[in-house]
C-alpha cells in the first residue's frame, strides 16, 4: 500500500529522490523475484507486475513505466561471470521495485533493471555477489534492495481490527537489526530454537 499513501516510508523516499544524484540507472533486487539461479531484466520496456491479490483496485491500476537498459543487464552478467546470469525478458518490475521507485523517481524517466535472488544459494553467496557488483556504483548505477526482514500477509488482519505483531517476529527482527548494526549480518542470523 506504500506506492499509494504518503507516510514516513514514502516521504523518505521522495526526499531521497530529491536529495540523492541521479542515477544514469538503478538496478533493483526485489525479495519477490526468488528463484533458483541468477537471471536479469533485459528488456527494452519492463512491465509493472502485480504479484499480489487481496488489495484495493487502485492498486492494481499502477504503472511504474520506467525504460529498461539493455547494456546495464550485460554488465550485469559480465561482473557476475562466471556465473551464469539468464537475460530475462518475460518478468519485468515486482512491487518490491515499484511501490518503492514510484517515490524515489515518480516520472519514471531513470532506466531499470532487476536482478533476481536465487532461492538455492546461500546468504553468502548473495553477499560476494553484491561486492561484484559494487564497480557500478561507480558507473552511476543506484544500487536498490527491497523486502522485508520478515512479513506473513496470511496472518494478517487487512485492517479489520489492530494487528500487534507476533513476538517471534519482533525477535527476529530484532535481532537482524543488531546484526546490521554490528557489521556482523549474514554470520549466524538463523534464530536458534529456544527463541
Amino acid at each position: 500500500m506504500n506506492a499509494l499513501q504518503t507516510n514516513a516510508w514514502t516521504r523518505g523516499w521522495a526526499a531521497l529522490g530529491a536529495t540523492l544524484p541521479r542515477p544514469r540507472a538503478v538496478l533493483a533486487i526485489s525479495a519477490h523475484w526468488y528463484i533458483e539461479g541468477t537471471a536479469v531484466t533485459a528488456m527494452e520496456s519492463p512491465r509493472t507486475i502485480h504479484d499480489f491479490g487481496g488489495f484495493p483496485r487502485e492498486l492494481f491500476a499502477v504503472r511504474y513505466a520506467a525504460p529498461g537498459d539493455a547494456a546495464l543487464a550485460a554488465r550485469v552478467q559480465r561482473l557476475l561471470a562466471p556465473l551464469p546470469v539468464a537475460a530475462d525478458h518475460g518478468w519485468g518490475l515486482d512491487h518490491g521495485t515499484w511501490s518503492v521507485l514510484c517515490h524515489l523517481f515518480p516520472v519514471a524517466d531513470v532506466p531499470v533493471v532487476q536482478l533476481s535472488i536465487d532461492e538455492t544459494q546461500s546468504p553468502r553467496f548473495h553477499y560476494e555477489l553484491g561486492a561484484h557488483l559494487r564497480p557500478l556504483r561507480d558507473e552511476g548505477v543506484l544500487l536498490l534492495g527491497s523486502g522485508d526482514i520478515v512479513h506473513n500477509l496470511h496472518a494478517y488482519a487487512w485492517g479489520r481490527h489492530p494487528q500487534e505483531p507476533y513476538d517471534w517476529a519482533l525477535r527476529f527482527e530484532a535481532r537482524v537489526r543488531e546484526g546490521l548494526m554490528s557489521g556482523s549480518a549474514g554470520r549466524n542470523t538463523r534464530p536458534s530454537r529456544s527463541t
